[in-house]
């Protein structure tokens, strides 16, 4: 059915789902369309364009949120480079947020794992700016760089994701203990293609957060667009009560929002895309800690297609053992912000061990006819429940 924007931006309003996904090419309007989700749930004042009154209902991530961001390149000296955070209603309340949660260590610590742990942010006292070094060593650190536009776009997506975390974490306290922030209100949150510039590695990791995040959340209405077909997948394998789109742009300029059912969604790939992630870094050494993360993921879609209630019980004979591996690198606190050792020589084996014993006890099979990955063709349900 042909739509404008707006149209559809109001179906994704009313519908009855905690998480909608919506897939399209780039240069179909999911921007255009975030900003009509956007004025609906709350329109802005006509004389004052930028004036946002406390009690936020919408929270949004998309290219208006990145061009908040500016860069002083310092023309004059070429010396005092920054990102310069333009203020206006919604970033002061932000700010102020994200400064008197002391999150700055979290957008830090998550912004040097998705580029460079050598790379260093260091926010102004009031947030409103931010400096970046190179740290590698006390003798060698280089001071107001200018980083690369992919590293600016992932800097600002760790600042909304940790402003965003932290959001969740104070609703999903009780009424009473819940600090007076302009947050409470919260209702939506719409993501527009958060993993511009990121490798596949990286991408996957960040979906899986992003899924994380949005399934311990309460109270939220998520949807999430993109034009990445392995991220879509991955949010598609990894949150439940989900409505899945494809968004198209007809000849006469409206819009079609077209629903994907069932076997729509196969044609992008994520299992056996995970798997040979997982091997790639057997085989060159590389496991790092995100592939426990991976590896633990894999695990869970074969128990869930085998009809398993727990993951582990997929695991080799002393499971409690290698539960307790997979666990250490895969949980986390947001509020904690301690950090995980690296994976030693005979936990990168782990790895190894755990990837060779689910492909060889047969929990995983692919199809060579159709290329399509399979979990575990199995014949009779009275075969799933003797591996039981």
């Amino acid at each position: 059915m042909a739509q404008s924007l707006t149209e559809i931006a109001q179906s994704l309003i009313d519908a009855n789902k905690k998480v909608q996904l919506i897939y399209a090419f780039n240069g179909i309007g999911k921007t255009r369309l975030s900003r009509e989700y956007r004025l609906l749930v709350a329109p802005k004042n006509v004389d004052e364009e930028d004036d946002v009154e406390t009690g936020i209902k919408v929270l949004y991530y998309n290219a208006f949120t990145e061009d908040l961001f500016f860069w002083d390149n310092d023309l004059d000296a070429d010396v005092q480079r920054k990102i310069t955070i333009r203020p206006n209603g919604f970033t002061n309340l932000a700010l102020n947020f994200l400064r008197d949660q002391g999150l700055d260590v979290n957008i830090i610590s998550n912004f040097q794992h998705y580029t460079s742990p050598f790379i260093t942010p260091r926010f102004s006292p009031d947030f409103s700016e931010v400096t970046f070094s190179i740290e590698s060593g006390s003798d060698n650190s280089i001071e107001n760089i200018k980083i690369s536009k992919g590293e600016e776009s992932n800097f600002i997506w760790c600042v909304f994701y940790s402003l965003l975390e932290q959001i969740v974490e104070i609703k999903n306290t009780l009424p009473e203990n819940r600090p007076n922030n302009p947050f409470n209100n919260l209702e939506y949150v719409f993501i527009d293609d958060p993993i511009s510039s990121l490798d596949d590695n990286h991408l996957i990791e960040l979906a899986v957060n992003l899924a994380e995040l949005i399934k311990k959340s309460t109270g939220l209405k998520f949807v999430v667009s993109t034009h990445n077909a392995l991220f879509y997948n991955v949010l598609f394998n990894e949150v439940g009560n989900k409505a899945c789109y494809m968004l198209k742009k007809l000849d006469d300029g409206t819009y079609n929002l077209k629903p994907l059912n069932g076997d729509s969604n196969k044609s992008f790939s994520y299992h056996l895309y995970l798997k040979n992630t997982i091997e790639e870094a057997i085989t060159s050494n590389s496991v790092e800690k995100y592939h426990f993360m991976l590896l633990r993921n894999l695990y869970e879609k074969t128990a869930n297609f085998l009809g398993y209630p727990e993951w582990k019980r997929l695991l080799p004979e002393d499971r409690q053992l290698y539960y307790n591996r997979i666990i250490q690198f895969t949980s986390h606190s947001t509020l904690s912000n301690e950090a995980v050792p690296d994976p030693t020589e005979p936990e990168k084996q782990t790895v190894r061990l755990l990837l060779e014993h689910l492909v060889n006890s047969k929990y995983w099979q692919e199809e060579i006819a159709t290329a399509e990955p399979a979990l575990a063709n199995v014949s009779s349900t009275q075969e799933v429940n003797d591996t039981i």
